[in-house]
């Protein structure tokens, strides 16, 4: 399948992406829906005008800024526009012959400023990977209380803060909490351990009636697509608040997601099996087919003072011990109602090794190996100025299906 615009093999958005996100530009203000292909944005509020989808859909819902309305009417009618847009985009459109069109509805990717795509009513963040959960635990629990005795037989997760969730490319301001002084005493202060963490999310979409949990067999019919996700994290606020119930100010300031939410069924030819899981999940969670996914994840840092960005981290989603649908399945098992546009994300996603941790508190073990860059700089935590960029994209034959970027740089 080939596009009649000129795509590079290595541009995240090929048509066999066409990932969803909402946008505005200079000379029009009002949000609306946009998918990227190439180095476009594919302003659908005007196809939508011009009628293409008049055969498939009974509202506007393209001229809308969020992307509820149109999740909302379900799985059926993702796949119909999906198909409809890259037949639109096909090398034997008629669209490309449309050249008052064509200037009206692809703009240049620079033009178009960028905005939430979905309005977020919640946010869930699990620990879904063992190796991070491993090392955390190991440099404060020690190497034999690492894990917790429910963590291999439940996704563990805790709420977070819907409000605080900002698109990629919005600054970072550090926040303030009680951290603990050289005494071991409480002080009011600005945090002095920020960190980001690699994390992968995706937006519910479909809802299920409280009190009927979703079932594993069709857990990923409820999820509309993927986002990369930066959940910050002031380390010291969340050492001295978490005992006993969890990350609360050390992590409900900021959380980044990238702005383009790549559907499932652009990410389906990627699915691969996840790590073997010992003991087996109790039945409900038991995986039916798989569910985790190639996606080459990387993560960069720009200093102040350095003339480069350094890669820091090069992770997979596909290490996540606990996959989408189990995440989806046991947060809805007690009957806990998921509605559109909910995000829930995997947590910090740490591979094998020391080039594959998803967090400067495992990259740096816990300040003890500091990342070095040219001149003799070193970075421990994140200081202010410095920005994190994190990428990822599954790799296929001749194109990609990528998520873009998502950067948040400190203030």
């Amino acid at each position: 399948m080939k596009s009649f615009l000129k795509i590079d093999p290595d541009s995240h958005f090929s048509i066999h992406n066409l990932p969803y996100g909402v946008f505005k530009t200079t000379d029009n203000q009002n949000s609306r829906v946009g998918v990227a292909i190439g180095n476009k944005v594919l302003d659908l509020s005007v196809i939508e005008n011009a009628g293409y989808f008049d055969s498939i859909l009974s509202k506007t819902v393209f001229s809308c800024g969020s992307l509820n309305p149109f999740i909302s009417l379900g799985k059926s009618v993702w796949s119909q526009i999906r198909l409809k847009i890259q037949s639109l985009l096909s090398d034997d459109s008629d669209l490309k012959d449309n050249l008052e069109l064509i200037n009206r509805c692809l703009i240049p990717m620079p033009l178009a400023v960028m905005c939430l795509p979905c309005k977020i009513g919640d946010y869930t963040d699990f620990y879904s990977s063992k190796e991070h959960a491993t090392n955390v635990g190991t440099m404060f629990r020690g190497k034999d209380n690492a894990l917790n005795p429910n963590w291999l037989h439940l996704p563990v997760a805790y709420h977070g803060r819907s409000s605080s969730i900002v698109v990629g490319g919005t600054q970072i301001k550090r926040p303030y909490g009680q951290i603990l002084d050289a005494e071991n005493k409480p002080k009011f202060s600005l945090s002095k351990l920020m960190d980001f963490e690699l994390e992968m999310g995706f937006f519910i979409g479909k809802e299920n009636t409280m009190g009927s949990p979703i079932e594993i067999e069709n857990a990923t019919d409820s999820i509309f697509g993927m986002v990369i996700v930066n959940d910050w994290s002031a380390r010291d606020i969340q050492k001295w608040e978490y005992v006993p119930l969890g990350p609360f100010l050390g992590k409900n300031f900021a959380t980044s997601i990238s702005p383009w939410v790549v559907t499932m069924e652009a990410l389906e030819p990627f699915k691969v099996e996840g790590p073997l899981q010992n003991p087996q999940p109790l039945n409900y969670l038991k995986r039916k087919e798989y569910n985790s996914y190639d996606i080459k994840l990387e993560v960069s840092l720009k200093i102040d003072g350095s003339n480069q960005p350094k890669v820091i981290s090069r992770s997979n989603h596909k290490y996540l011990y606990w996959d989408v649908a189990q995440q989806l399945v046991h947060h809805s098992v007690n009957g806990c109602k998921m509605q559109i546009g909910d995000l829930l994300a995997s947590g910090t996603i740490s591979g094998p090794d020391r080039t594959s941790l998803g967090s400067m508190l495992e990259i740096s073990w816990k300040g003890t190996r500091p990342i070095k860059f040219e001149n003799g700089i070193q970075r421990k935590f994140l200081q202010d100025k410095d920005s994190v960029v994190m990428t990822g994209y599954c790799q296929g034959n001749g194109y990609r299906v990528g998520f873009g970027e998502v950067e948040g740089t400190i203030i």
